[in-house]
């Protein structure tokens, strides 16, 4: 394991790749910081227009070789094959998959691990409308499965995300300016969801419209359209909102003044924004990683070969 003043639990880790500790005392391989939006830099875009001139919720499949966009012009969800993994201009459209008989104004979008279900949340149901799909991530194979209202607590739903075992649902919304976390008792299934807490980000958004977290649940992100910003939050329990903090926010008004939703790649060195008022998907890349102090190589995804420094 990594000593010598790193304050955090190490997972994830690259075997046989460099690690180099950064100014907060984290590890981060050469490249960038995953999940850290400090100095995030704009890549490129892809535009969603031929498709969806209302897109929101964005997702990917695992290795990011497809991208989702669930709209509320055609109140579908339209499917992209990606021939580079997480690089959006290397997308095509492919397919189109509409949940017009379950909402009319589609916001957010969200799958479990495999892609076998996928979840829609939306602002004229105000509920979670729950699909299996045959085939993952193929949305042709979707079918309608059951609902969950989540209008007690908000009646403008527009951002949806999970813990990775599916045991925790958010909710993000325009009518209360916060967050709704929901406990499930068999994971990504909805009928057995329940509400446990929420937190307010109206200090610092108050048009919230998307969410996301980092893989282990230790950092959360909200977009919103007054402040045309990402606000990155620190959980000091993992997954639990209650214990957020605001950290600090990263500016996308110089791509997008209508941001609706964020995502991030699999290993949160890129960050995703979509938006309507330019009907694109914005890539960006996370704050570059500082290589001057050297921590070790990643012997596996949790310890580190310190005998070698040089």
């Amino acid at each position: 394991n990594v000593y010598g003043g790193i304050n955090t639990v190490q997972t994830g880790l690259t075997i046989a790749s460099d690690y180099y500790v950064q100014a907060d005392g984290s590890l981060a391989s050469s490249g960038s910081i995953p999940f850290d939006i400090a100095g995030a830099t704009y890549v490129q875009s892809f535009s969603v227009a031929a498709q969806e001139t209302q897109p929101w919720g964005t997702r990917f499949n695992t290795d990011g070789t497809k991208m989702f966009v669930v709209g509320a012009t055609g109140d579908d969800v339209n499917e992209y094959a990606l021939s580079t993994g997480f690089d959006v201009s290397t997308a095509s459209y492919t397919q189109a998959f509409s949940v017009a008989s379950q909402e009319t104004n589609p916001r957010g979008l969200a799958f479990n691990t495999d892609g076998s279900k996928m979840f829609v949340v939306g602002e004229v149901g105000d509920d979670v409308n729950e699909y299996a799909l045959s085939t993952g991530f193929n949305v042709s194979t979707a079918s309608f499965t059951q609902a969950y209202s989540v209008t007690t607590q908000d009646t403008g739903p527009d951002g949806i995300d999970f813990n990775t075992d599916g045991t925790e649902m958010y909710i993000v919304g325009t009518a209360g300016d916060d967050v709704n976390q929901y406990t499930l008792t068999t994971g990504f299934d909805v009928s057995t969801a329940s509400y446990t807490s929420n937190f307010s980000v109206a200090a610092q958004e108050t048009s919230p419209r998307g969410i996301a977290f980092s893989n282990n649940g230790d950092k959360m992100f909200i977009v919103g359209t007054q402040e045309d910003k990402v606000h990155q939050y620190a959980l000091s329990t993992l997954f639990n909102i209650t214990t957020a903090s605001f950290t600090e926010s990263f500016s996308v008004a110089g791509q997008e003044t209508g941001p609706r939703a964020l995502t991030f790649n699999d290993t949160g060195s890129k960050m995703y924004v979509t938006g309507l008022d330019y009907d694109k998907v914005n890539q960006y890349a996370s704050t570059s990683a500082s290589t001057t102090v050297k921590a070790g190589q990643a012997l596996s995804a949790t310890t580190i070969n310190m005998k070698d420094l040089t």
